[in-house]
């Protein structure tokens, strides 16, 4: 399963009391865009994430976070089924 990406992007605009179309013209894409980002309908590219972070004056990953979905190890044992050491 792929990795989910969460952002503040609305947080931190709220935070600065500005809108989604002044967000939009900060980063130079639609008003559209930034609603189907902050509703994570969108992941935007690195450049624009780069924009984001200059845009909000902090690290990239205070606005965008990376959830790993951890995945079953195929060659794992289960706990009760683990061979019993050799004496």
């Amino acid at each position: 399963m792929a990795p989910t990406l969460h952002n503040r992007v609305r947080e931190l605009r709220q935070a600065r009391n500005w809108t989604q179309e002044d967000l939009a013209a900060r980063t130079g894409v639609s008003r559209q865009s930034i609603n189907s980002i902050e509703r994570d309908r969108y992941i935007p590219s690195l450049p624009l994430a780069l924009t984001f972070a200059r845009v909000f004056a902090c690290p990239v990953e205070q606005i965008f976070t990376l959830e790993a979905h951890s995945q079953p190890d195929p060659e794992a044992q289960p706990a009760d089924n683990q061979p019993e050491p050799n004496p």
